[in-house]
């Protein structure tokens, strides 16, 4: 176990970068020594804030800083595996936001690093920390919900719109890594479809089908050029439905008993008029589910797993499977939408 106050530096405060600024001031035994951004404007905002916390343009001054013992990178995606490449090296534990990379070859390297620093590593599929997707994951295991038929997603808002990445790898590996986990399943395949309209090179929205085992199917869409923000969940299953809103801070879920059933007879039908689907159409419950915060959750295991000298390997697994599955839309995405299996 790691006694004491553990140091930690924050590289990027883009979007999320603030956001950890907060959540990691929130725990205990935790210095936020340093925070590091291009943006002389975004920084002059954080010392505004928190006047302690030094404040720098230049990353290496939190990666070699010896008195550091762990960072965390929220800088764009692209960036990722040089500055998490250079930081486990440095001997710094690292919370990497998603995704892990932008390359299954650089995310499989990075792995290998960590087990030889012997440094935790882990990529922030925030949504796998959330306690209503922890739930649905309880209901999927005891088969509360039955047969799983299928899935589909929604993901959609006005903005904000990127330039490093399309609507696919912004948003859509929230939902992959959701279903992953729910299920515990990798997919077995992946068809993805993509329009760019604000700019010729970069998809704003996205429609993504992965292909699992038993014959379950999921559906994502994606999109930053939409009048709504949506973030929704459904899952079909052969007994009950299920329907999550992360914008529902009451009753995030809600369970349907509603089926459809075959009539039995004691003999085999023999016309069209003896066959007979029965729709059940029960109750809608909505479980009481105490949700913390999901990142403060995150940023709490990450100090945790610190502190333990151990991770989860399955967070770093999936945070790869993340990663292969959007390579493999990439490749479909090219493919005008063909079905590509995943490695």
């Amino acid at each position: 176990m790691v006694k004491g106050k553990i140091k930690i530096g924050i590289i990027g405060c883009g979007h999320w970068g603030p956001n950890y600024v907060r959540a990691f001031q929130r725990i205990k035994n935790v210095s936020l020594d340093i925070v590091c951004d291009l943006d002389k404007i975004k920084l002059k905002a954080i010392s505004d804030k928190h006047p302690q916390i030094k404040t720098t343009g230049d990353c290496n001054k939190a990666i070699k800083d010896n008195s550091l013992d762990a960072v965390i990178i929220a800088t764009p995606a692209k960036t990722h595996y040089s500055l998490v490449k250079r930081a486990l090296l440095a001997g710094k534990h690292v919370l990497v936001e998603k995704p892990l990379t932008i390359r299954v070859k650089e995310a499989e390297e990075l792995i290998k690093i960590s087990k030889k620093c012997k440094k935790i590593l882990i990529p922030g599929h925030i949504f796998e920390h959330h306690d209503a997707i922890r739930k649905i994951k309880e209901y999927i295991d005891k088969r509360s919900l039955g047969k799983i038929y299928y899935m589909y997603s929604r993901r959609t808002n006005l903005g904000p719109i990127r330039n490093d990445v399309n609507a696919i790898w912004d948003l859509a590996l929230h939902d992959i890594s959701i279903f992953n986990f729910i299920l515990n399943k990798s997919p077995l395949s992946v068809k993805a479809d993509g329009f760019p309209y604000l700019r010729h090179n970069i998809e704003d929205v996205g429609f993504i089908t992965l292909f699992y085992s038993d014959n379950v199917v999921v559906h994502i869409h994606v999109s930053w050029l939409d009048p709504r923000k949506i973030r929704e969940i459904v899952l079909v299953g052969n007994k009950k439905m299920l329907m999550f809103n992360d914008l529902d801070y009451t009753h995030p879920i809600k369970i349907y008993d509603k089926r459809v059933m075959k009539r039995k007879y004691e003999r085999p039908y023999r016309t069209f008029e003896e066959f007979k689907m029965i729709i059940r159409d029960g109750e809608v419950s909505m479980p009481k589910v105490k949700v913390k915060e999901p990142l403060l959750s995150e940023s709490q295991y990450f100090i945790d797993c610190i502190r333990r000298k151990k991770a989860a390997s399955d967070f770093l697994q999936r945070g790869l499977l993340g990663v292969k599955v959007l390579e493999a839309a990439k490749k479909s995405l090219k493919a005008k939408g063909k079905v590509v299996r995943i490695k």
